[in-house]
């Protein structure tokens, strides 16, 4: 089974603190803990796969490493099987000894033999790109490190000319159990590490592993429309499988650079465009940016600032291929901060042919528009 985001596995958001991932870890642990779930194997995955998100989330450092390449960046930091036992030594309050008295450590570090075919980790890579190709669609080029097969062995972890032999002590099993009082423990065969097998004459290239690190270079294509935190799925470009295993999967988290003056709602753009009063006031043409260029647009004659004008089709393409969305244009008066003599005699003149009641704000009566003052006005007379 694949590998789920940890921050998922732990239902906190990606910049929770280190006290709200302690916290979700704690609930989950409780949850699903084995001793109030006995025989459920369900609840036994999901304790297993808690533990193994808080013991990278909660490290500093495999965190940073997990935020950049995903899976790929922890690979070698956890425990066998992806579990990393030493997570408990924080918990004795939730816990107390029961992990040693159980043998939890073993049960859930290794108890299930890991000898046959596993699928290979899913890896998560986060690609920044830029709001203009976002909107137009690109191809880019990304290198990962993953796990791939060991070229020299084939992936079967012994030397060439070798192979692996069924374990003596657990005769292929994986496991070596026996009774503890009213329970019968499982635990993880000491000799083959809960592989079953043992190689006597490890690859010198893997090491025994059967898999190598390797930096992949992969071309992605960026559809058009697309938004952050979207994510586009790269089929079998995961880590390589285990035992024969087919190989993961890849998913690219785009995120979206913020546009300098385009807001995005939707497919929908959102513009605020200074306009001066005059052509507010009179009526005129301006230029409005757009993603395909410049459009020349018609303000009617005695627009209120505010006022939004729509351009159909002018937004963001579907990022299924059909239609775009729209462009608005919130028009906003603009107020020059340095005029001249001359400008300012104009406008003082402006001010004075202007009826004294347009300054002011007005309510809609029953017959005409009458000021708030004078309204007032007539409540305390």
């Amino acid at each position: 089974m694949s590998k789920r985001d940890y921050y998922d596995v732990l239902g906190v958001a990606r910049n929770a603190n280190d006290q709200e991932i302690k916290s979700a870890y704690r609930k989950l642990a409780l949850k699903y803990h084995p001793d109030r779930n006995p025989g459920d194997r369900a609840a036994e995955e999901r304790f297993k796969e808690a533990a193994e998100a808080y013991a990278v989330l909660a490290d500093g450092e495999k965190r940073t490493a997990y935020d950049r390449f995903g899976h790929a960046g922890v690979g070698a930091g956890v425990g066998a099987g992806g579990f990393d036992p030493t997570i408990f030594a924080g918990f004795e309050d939730i816990f107390g000894n029961l992990g040693d008295l159980f043998g939890f450590g073993d049960l859930f570090g290794g108890g299930r033999r890991r000898g046959g075919p596993q699928r290979g980790a899913d890896l998560r890579y986060d690609l920044e790109i830029s709001f203009e190709e976002s909107a137009h669609g690109t191809e880019t080029t990304i290198q990962i490190p993953r796990q791939e097969k060991c070229g020299t062995c084939q992936g079967s972890g012994a030397a060439p000319g070798t192979s692996a032999v069924t374990c003596p002590q657990c005769r292929g099993r994986g496991q070596i159990r026996y009774q503890q009082g009213f329970f019968t423990v499982a635990q993880t065969c000491p000799q083959c590490r809960g592989g079953g097998q043992i190689i006597s004459k490890p690859c010198a290239s893997c090491h025994g592993s059967g898999q190598v690190t390797e930096q992949r270079r992969l071309s992605v294509k960026i559809p058009a429309g697309i938004a952050s935190g979207q994510r586009l799925r790269l089929r079998g470009e995961g880590e390589a499988g285990h035992a024969g295993g087919p190989p993961g999967n890849l998913d690219v988290v785009v995120h979206v650079q913020e546009h300098e003056f385009f807001r995005r709602d939707g497919d929908d753009l959102y513009l605020e465009m200074p306009v001066s009063f005059p052509t507010l006031a009179l009526g005129g043409e301006i230029r409005i940016p757009t993603l395909d260029g410049e459009e020349v647009v018609r303000v009617p004659e005695g627009t209120d600032t505010g006022t939004v004008l729509r351009l159909r089709g002018k937004g963001m393409p579907s990022i299924s291929g059909r239609g775009r969305g729209d462009l608005h244009v919130v028009v906003q008066v603009t107020t020059p901060r340095r005029l001249t003599k001359e400008q300012k005699r104009l406008l003082e003149q402006l001010a004075e042919t202007l009826p004294a009641q347009q300054t002011e704000p007005k309510v809609q009566g029953d017959d005409h528009e009458r000021s708030v003052f004078e309204r007032v006005k007539d409540i305390f007379s």
